[in-house]
């Protein structure tokens, strides 16, 4: 992709403790990554901070030195809790710091819904251990476990742990919703979840768990991130989803996605090539020389069209290919799960 992106590394974390004063927190937080030339996301909130951030290796590893000395983390991140990637500072158009209500956009008030609530963490071998478990069981029709991947459709799409129930949303803020949607199908069962680097699970656990109709609920620590560190070729096959200008991640050489236009197996997005969209788009290079470059027909179509018009078009989250796709898709029955061979 990117020359040079093994030069430096892409970390992922996030910590939640409490913070009196997040103006002054995003203030440090910004100044020291200004200092070492960092890049990236990063959210605070009053519950804790979130971020993404790329650099040097000399930068990452001082940043990580800063974060564990700083006293409103002492004794709550620790050095693992920090997961890297190869990449750097080009990985992200810029650096922004902000100050949030919620670390993670749930949308859910995080003094009704808390983390504090959590299901319990299974490291990744104890969630290697129940995958398999369950697989096993799923064989056979007689599993009493959902494995729900709390991302997003375009996440779950290029990459997912075999058997697992995807939900067909476009944001979190949506997976409340789809929980009180489908809250019968998640009734007496053991949940697995898990989602990126782990955060999604605190919050989504936390409000599946306030519903009190799961036997259990359990979570991946660290996500696939860290399980992908001990099994790259274990029971999540593809690519892994991230927030950057790299889109995926690679731990397998399974491919089990495909091309809009033609099918033909494919699993690198690109941006919609149409000006006022925003959507991703997985269009193999073969298409893609065919002028094959927007989320859709309809976008190509009105791409034509915006551009032989003035710009300043606004930039819209959606088109009509998701405006089609139901908000909250709604299980009927035993849920679609995602299966790919080995």
């Amino acid at each position: 992709h990117v020359v040079g992106s093994q030069v430096g590394e892409v970390l992922l974390y996030y910590c939640y403790c409490e913070v009196r004063d997040p103006e002054k927190l995003c203030a440090w937080q910004k100044a020291l990554c200004q200092h070492l030339h960092l890049t990236g996301k990063v959210r605070v909130a009053s519950e804790g901070i979130n971020g993404t951030v790329g650099g040097s290796k000399v930068a990452t590893s001082l940043y990580i030195k800063v974060m564990l000395s700083q006293p409103l983390f002492k004794n709550i991140l620790r050095q693992e809790d920090f997961k890297s990637s190869a990449g750097g500072a080009h990985c992200f158009p810029d650096l922004r710091v902000g100050v949030f209500k919620e670390i993670v956009p749930m949308g859910i008030d995080p003094k009704i819904v808390s983390y504090k609530e959590t299901g319990i963490h299974l490291s990744p071998q104890e969630f290697h251990r129940e995958v398999e478990q369950y697989l096993s069981q799923a064989t056979q029709g007689q599993s009493d476990t959902i494995l729900l991947d709390c991302r997003n459709f375009y996440e779950s799409k290029i990459g997912h742990f075999q058997g697992c129930l995807a939900p067909d949303i476009r944001k979190f803020s949506y997976f409340p919703s789809y929980v009180d949607e489908n809250l019968e199908l998640f009734k007496d069962k053991r949940v697995l979840m898990y989602c990126t680097g782990g955060i999604r699970c605190e919050r989504g656990s936390a409000y599946l768990r306030s519903k009190a109709v799961c036997r259990e609920v359990y979570q991946l620590k660290g996500g696939i991130h860290k399980y992908l560190e001990e099994f790259p070729d274990g029971f999540y096959r593809g690519k892994l989803f991230v927030f950057d200008d790299r889109y995926a991640i690679c731990s397998n050489e399974d491919i089990i996605s495909a091309c809009r236009y033609c099918g033909v197996l494919w699993d690198q997005y690109k941006l919609c090539s149409s000006q006022h969209c925003r959507q991703l788009v997985l269009t193999c290079p073969s298409c893609c020389n065919k002028g094959l470059t927007a989320c859709c027909p309809v976008c190509q179509e009105k791409e034509l069209k915006v551009t032989s018009r003035a710009s300043g078009q606004t930039l819209k989250e959606e088109c009509e290919c998701t405006r089609r796709r139901p908000r909250v898709p709604i299980e009927h029955g035993s849920p679609r799960m995602l299966d790919t061979g080995k």
